[in-house]
């Protein structure tokens, strides 16, 4: 299979470049940082360098690739959680502007399936629960496939040396729990512990 991995270079966009690429499948890894690049050639994928507010990059990358799956699991979140609130804004533009963007893509250029990550617990407030739940409604209306994740931890994840509230899930976990979602049917899949 052919996947264009959004956010391949993230905390658990790297571990599915791994896996993806080691079960055989050609692996179109999307950031938006050149200096990537070459990481992403080390990890087996193609990098492709666009950003995903770019609607015509990225409709000629996605065209480009030709994949059979695109698989977004872009975010925009800092390195450390104390730092989260600055980045809230940006995250929710890469769940609604990005997410559009990425599911527009994929359908002009055939139809191609959509599995896109989600969160398996409730946001703060009520504006940020309604880009959450446009962000799936996106994905589900073209028969796509919703993962929603229990918070991550383990090495690189906002929770390295502690556990997260429920629902969590370890990130290699998840990693793993995701490469079976790809086959699965349009809906929502829950992958927490």
């Amino acid at each position: 299979m052919r996947v264009f991995l959004a956010g391949a270079t993230g905390v658990i966009g790297i571990r599915l470049a791994v896996l993806l690429a080691a079960d055989g499948h050609d692996v179109g890894g999307m950031t938006r940082s050149p200096e990537k690049a070459d990481h992403l050639r080390q990890l087996g994928c193609l990098p492709i360098v666009c950003d995903v507010f770019d609607r015509v990059a990225l409709d000629h990358a996605i065209r480009a690739f030709a994949p059979d799956l695109v698989l977004h699991q872009l975010t925009d979140l800092p390195d450390r959680l104390s730092d989260l609130p600055g980045f809230w804004e940006r995250n929710q533009r890469v769940r609604s502007e990005g997410t559009r963007n990425l599911v527009d893509a994929a359908q002009a250029a055939g139809g191609i399936r959509v599995l896109a990550q989600s969160v398996a617990w409730d946001m703060p407030t009520e504006a940020a629960q309604r880009v959450i739940v446009n962000h799936e409604r996106m994905v589900l209306d073209v028969d796509g496939v919703v993962v929603r994740y229990g918070r991550f931890y383990g090495p690189g994840t906002f929770y390295s040396a502690q556990l997260p509230p429920p629902p969590r899930i370890e990130i290699d976990a998840a990693a793993a729990r995701t490469m079976a979602a790809v086959d699965a049917p349009s809906g929502i899949v829950v992958i927490s512990e």
